[in-house]
């Protein structure tokens, strides 16, 4: 069976900047940015895209476009069959679980649509927000009848296949997602007392820079790109060997970063217009479903139209944002299950779906029902998001750099990367010198403060 390319270089481009944006750009980076010292920290992001994120990025890509197979696939062939052919199955893996409660939260933000266009936040008291989410994640049967929604509408797009399914819906979702977002910062910087909300933003304050600052930066840089997730090689698989790698990986670097920062824009001047503090409006879940609802009916007028379009227009943006991410993580296990197994795609991807299905709805009965079953006081939900990010993404990203940098014939890696040698590669020293050195320690650093390690020697 031939297997499918990306139709064009703006939707390659546009489908793994759907995979990277996602959910964290507005659950992290905004209010990381402003308890760290706005415009300081997103210098120090940047750096941290630059010297840790892109050379990863461009590594999965050119492994992923120069096997032209499956994460696991790809990683055996370079590897010649040897153990570090563990990296991609490991990716493969990691793709699987995160889907499985990420699609939750998927779920939440067709639900919060679904209130902000029917206008239920209409004159509730701002205590009685957090009580409406208790109630919701806790229900056993709406949560799963979106998560039965999100999901199917995942598993439509993948078994459309390549071009008709993921690059379609990215050419079609990206823009909008691009739209919405620019449309809700300007409503927000235009609304009274937004110029201290941008100020808090963007004014570099380096009294707040600390050590944390700097390692909280790494890992918001390693995790809002989505490497070691299996999602970027899976993608690059499907370039044509034209496609700059590494002026699309930061084609792709950009379009995250730049989103982020427009989510701050959004989030922030609402909440100087009220008068709140930003450091009380929590992250995540308490963020997103608790204190932005409040905030935007207190911001532009409780039950108004302008604060059901807004309401509507961001919880919508949400879910864009959480459905192009969850996409490729679907493809990841389905181009693997497809390929290693030699199964049709819509056989595949039925397998897939009905795997994450299952343990997608055990991730969100645990708020409710299954609240009692727990490991080191966490739920099933948190369980997965922990380990995932706490464990799965440092190592395989770890592994990714240091096989990148110190296993991967350097001849393959430069022929990738300059497209045969028809591109120059001046930074290629550079680049080799991060996945060395920089990346591996930068990310064991960020391993080390997740499992908590440096708050024993505070």
């Amino acid at each position: 069976m031939e297997r499918e390319n990306f139709g064009s270089k703006v939707g390659a481009i546009l489908a793994a900047a759907g995979s990277a944006v996602g959910l964290g750009n507005v659950w992290r980076f905004p209010i990381e940015t402003g308890q760290n010292g706005g415009a300081a920290f997103i210098i120090i992001y940047v750096l941290c895209i630059i010297a840790l994120g892109l050379p990863i990025m461009i590594s999965e890509f050119l492994i992923g476009r120069y096997t032209h197979a499956n994460t696991a696939g790809a990683f055996r062939i370079v590897s010649n069959g040897s153990p570090w052919k563990w990296v991609g199955r490991l990716g493969v893996f990691t793709g699987w679980f995160i889907l499985c409660y990420y699609s939750v939260v998927g779920a939440w933000t067709m639900h919060y649509t679904f209130l902000s266009v029917t206008n239920a936040f209409y004159e509730v008291p701002a205590q009685e927000y957090g009580n409406i989410f208790e109630q919701f994640v806790s229900n056993p049967w709406i949560p799963t009848l979106w998560l039965l929604v999100f999901i199917g509408v995942i598993h439509y797009v993948i078994t459309r296949g390549v071009q008709s399914g993921i690059e379609k819906s990215a050419k079609l979702m990206m823009p909008t997602l691009f739209v919405i977002t620019v449309f809700l910062a300007v409503c927000s910087v235009m609304l009274p007392g937004a110029s201290e909300g941008i100020q808090f933003l963007l004014k570099p304050d380096w009294s707040k820079v600390t050590s944390a600052t700097v390692l909280q930066a790494m890992g918001q840089a390693f995790y809002s790109l989505s490497l070691a997730m299996g999602c970027l090689c899976t993608y690059a698989s499907y370039f044509d060997k034209k496609t700059p790698l590494a002026k699309s990986a930061i084609n792709v670097a950009f379009i995250d970063t730049v989103i982020a920062i427009m989510a701050g824009f959004i989030i922030f001047p609402s909440v100087f217009n009220i008068g709140m503090n930003p450091n009380e409006v929590g992250v995540g879940a308490g963020l997103t479903f608790i204190s932005l609802p409040n905030v935007f009916q207190q911001a532009l007028g409780d039950g108004t139209f302008l604060a059901v379009i807004f309401s509507s227009l961001f919880y919508f943006l949400l879910f864009v944002a959480a459905l192009t991410s969850a996409i490729s993580l679907h493809e990841v296990a389905t181009a693997y299950v497809t390929e290693e197994f030699g199964m049709s795609r819509k056989k595949g991807a039925t397998i897939v779906t009905a795997v994450i299905l299952v343990l997608g709805v055990l991730c969100s009965l645990s708020f409710g029902p299954l609240s009692h079953i727990t490991l080191l006081d966490r739920n099933i939900f948190s369980m997965f998001d922990d380990f995932s990010g706490m464990v799965l993404l440092p190592i395989g990203g770890m592994l990714i750099s240091i096989f990148a940098g110190w296993v991967l014939d350097r001849k393959l890696y430069r022929d990738e990367i300059s497209n045969g040698g028809d591109l120059k590669t001046p930074y290629f020293k550079l680049l080799v010198f991060s996945l060395r050195y920089i990346a591996p320690i930068a990310i064991s650093l960020v391993f080390l403060d997740q499992i908590g390690l440096f708050n024993i020697f505070k």
